[in-house]
């Protein structure tokens, strides 16, 4: 029998080696695609021992690439940017632009040329959402008003480049690359073609899609099994992709990314991504690996001064960029630094980007080594440049000048307007947090007239407030100076109703500070948490868990008749 078989040969080598070098990066406290990355590199032609069959390799990244750009559709949300958008929208344009005007100057000055050095630029200017939803969520803040900022922010860049990487083809060209199949000698003509078709493909997707997928979900899901459900989802991703690059010509990750965005329609998108995850975390090894093996850790050596100023940009210039947008929208301080740190890396769509360029004869081979090294340092530095954010703010806070200027003391929505009636302004109830907990909360003080004034970092949902007449203030309600402008030293009552359990302390000490008498209510979904809390008698601590299950035990108690007067 015949054992020396490429294509299992490639993937148990592919999945051997990403398991033991993933999980050396854990045990550093590294993400695990660091050691994908670097698996990659091991089993890649350059390097010596074995070398995994190439082709193969690639092929299975396409399928990492579908799935991969599966799941983001799968959690791309509208209603989730749209709450954020007067920041990631402009902020996440402005930011790529500088990023990709940084990186294509820097290759301009290489001697490469226009289309190299733009796609240069572009695969710098975009951070990776794997490793920004497991920094934000190993930090607890991918719930806080900083996360969704950050996620909404990286939900722009996303499709930005998905728009990037359907008219990259079409132009290349006219960039100095090849020209892509099927284009025509009219560059506008061209344009219009490929535009016309990604009409063509999204008008399908979103007037026939958004009826059938859902429904056949729905029907598959009524035969009870796992399996079929499962065989659905990833059948849709792949399915879908294919089907749009061969009918209208658009991409592969364009098709599978609005898949997802279709599947999440249906009630059944959360079991979608929960059932598809193994899957997509399986192929998203293989799509790391694969770019691991194109990688030549000779440029290390060769190009240290170009790896050195790559690395700045990505994770001094781009931070520097995102941090001054975000100040520039007057945004605090801390929310800066979050959103900076959280860009100071590259990932996925970068080598996406790079392959292409690579493909289309525009990226030459030094830039793709460039990117990926650029990758490899940049996500092993990410954890450290998040621990490096507290620092950071107690440095710009211990001085008085740069610190009243990041902090816009001029800010209208950073305190109370003069016409504020005098009820909101003593014995009242503050409430920080106006998400969902925090909106039922001040509905029911509403219809129970009792006042209370709003402290939201969300500068969208304090322009809300005040545009329904609910006082609010802008700002971090860790600083004592935005509890001080919401009027704490005569409040009544502190309701602490944010996800963010990080500075739950410094508020409380606050609030003790300012106004001893005052009675503190704290939302948490951390026990340990709770249990601290409750330990030192600082504040009334709902868990989350714990109050459903009393709701749900006082409920079938009272079915049976058995409940507790």
């Amino acid at each position: 029998m015949q054992h020396a078989v490429p294509l299992i040969t490639t993937v148990a080598a592919a999945f051997g080696v990403a398991l033991i070098f993933g999980f050396f990066a854990a045990k550093l406290k590294l993400p695990a695609l660091v050691g994908y990355l670097l698996a990659g590199v091991i089993i890649g032609p350059f390097s010596p021992g074995f070398v995994a069959n190439g082709e193969i390799a690639s092929q299975l990244a396409e399928i990492g690439v579908m799935l991969l750009m599966f799941g983001v559709g799968l959690h791309f949300s509208l209603e989730d940017l749209w709450d954020v958008r007067k920041v990631a929208l402009p902020g996440a344009i402005l930011q790529i632009a500088v990023a990709t005007a940084l990186g294509a100057a820097l290759a301009l000055y290489w001697g490469w040329g226009l289309g190299g050095a733009l796609v240069f630029g572009l695969a710098l200017s975009v951070a990776s959402t794997v490793v920004l939803l497991k920094a934000l969520e190993n930090r607890g803040v991918l719930d806080t008003t900083n996360g969704r900022i950050a996620v909404g922010w990286l939900i722009v860049e996303d499709l930005a480049m998905v728009l990037v990487l359907v008219l990259l083809p079409p132009l290349s060209g006219v960039l100095g690359g090849h020209a892509a199949v099927g284009a025509g000698p009219d560059l506008w003509w061209t344009l219009e073609i490929t535009v016309a078709k990604i009409a063509g493909f999204v008008t399908v997707m979103l007037v026939v899609g958004r009826r059938v997928f859902p429904w056949l979900l729905w029907q598959v899901a009524r035969t009870g099994s796992r399996e079929l459900f499962t065989l659905c989802v990833v059948a849709a991703a792949v399915s879908l992709a294919y089907g749009a690059a061969e009918l209208f010509g658009v991409s592969f990750a364009l098709g599978a990314f609005f898949a997802g965005m279709v599947i999440r329609e249906s009630e059944f998108s959360h079991r979608a991504a929960e059932e598809s995850l193994p899957l997509r975390d399986a192929f998203s090894v293989l799509f790391f690996v694969s770019v691991g093996m194109l990688f030549d850790p000779r440029v290390l050596i060769d190009q240290p001064l170009r790896i050195l100023a790559v690395v700045g940009i990505i994770i001094v210039g781009k931070s520097l960029a995102a941090a001054a947008l975000v100040l520039m929208f007057r945004y605090p301080l801390n929310t800066a630094l979050t959103v900076s740190a959280s860009l100071a890396q590259i990932g996925e769509f970068s080598f996406i980007l790079a392959g292409l360029g690579m493909k289309l004869g525009l990226l030459p081979h030094e830039g793709q080594n460039l990117i990926l090294a650029g990758a490899l340092i940049s996500i092993t530095l990410n954890s450290l440049v998040f621990e490096a954010l507290e620092p950071i703010q107690r440095w710009i806070k211990s001085k008085s000048e740069l610190a009243r200027f990041v902090e816009r003391p001029d800010d209208p929505l950073a305190e109370l307007p003069m016409s504020t009636e005098d009820k909101y302004l003593a014995k009242q109830c503050i409430i920080v947090g106006y998400g969902r907990v925090g909106r039922r909360i001040g509905a029911a003080l509403a219809e129970a007239g009792i006042p209370f004034v709003v402290v939201e970092q969300n500068r969208e949902i304090v322009e809300h407030c005040r545009e329904m007449g609910i006082p609010a203030v802008s700002g971090d309600a860790a600083d004592m100076a935005v509890l001080i402008q919401a009027h704490i030293a005569k409040a009544s009552v502190l309701v602490i109703a944010t996800p963010d359990s990080l500075d739950i302390r410094q508020m409380l000490a606050i609030a003790a500070k300012v106004n001893p008498a005052i009675e503190t209510v704290v939302r948490t979904h951390n026990e340990e948490e709770a249990t601290l809390l409750r330990q030192e008698q600082a504040a009334t601590i709902f868990l989350g868990e714990q109050e459903l299950a009393k709701s749900m035990t006082r409920y079938v108690l009272e079915r049976f008749g058995r409940a507790k007067t």
